[in-house]
């Protein structure tokens, strides 16, 4: 597992957070992202598809992406709302993994793998669609 690095390909042309292709997962604890991120490794998940962000990274780079998405009028997609819902979780302690996970078999993959760890809030980021991940 890495360490979050934001990077332009992780923001719409308009500057808010969406990594297409990835999966944003939240856990209560950092514990708990780490035993998730430890899961997706044993079960062959590369270190390098994995990021861990604290709650202070999600409040410092991710929430600060919303910035004026809604100004003039609120926007016609969620992204922004998806972000300020992550930031709340953040705010609470919350950490997150960021998993590069482009295909669908790959996000089931995934699911399947972490079904049991207590994932608290979670989105798959595809082409122009924002899924929750359940």
């Amino acid at each position: 597992m890495k360490n979050f690095v934001m990077d332009s390909s992780m923001l719409t042309m308009g500057g808010v957070f969406y990594p297409t292709g990835h999966m944003f997962m939240m856990f209560p604890t950092e514990q708990q992202a780490r035993d998730a991120a430890h899961l997706l490794e044993t079960d062959g998940l590369s270190g390098e598809e994995i990021s861990m962000l604290t709650p202070q990274v999600i409040q410092e780079q991710v929430a600060r992406t919303v910035g004026t998405a809604d100004i003039p009028l609120p926007s016609a997609g969620t992204e922004a709302d998806t972000v300020r819902h992550f930031l709340k979780l953040a705010s609470q302690g919350h950490h997150a993994l960021l998993v590069h996970a482009p295909d669908a078999k790959d996000s089931d993959r995934v699911m399947e793998v972490l079904k049991n760890a207590n994932m608290s809030y979670g989105q798959k980021y595809r082409q122009l669609v924002i899924e929750d991940l359940e």
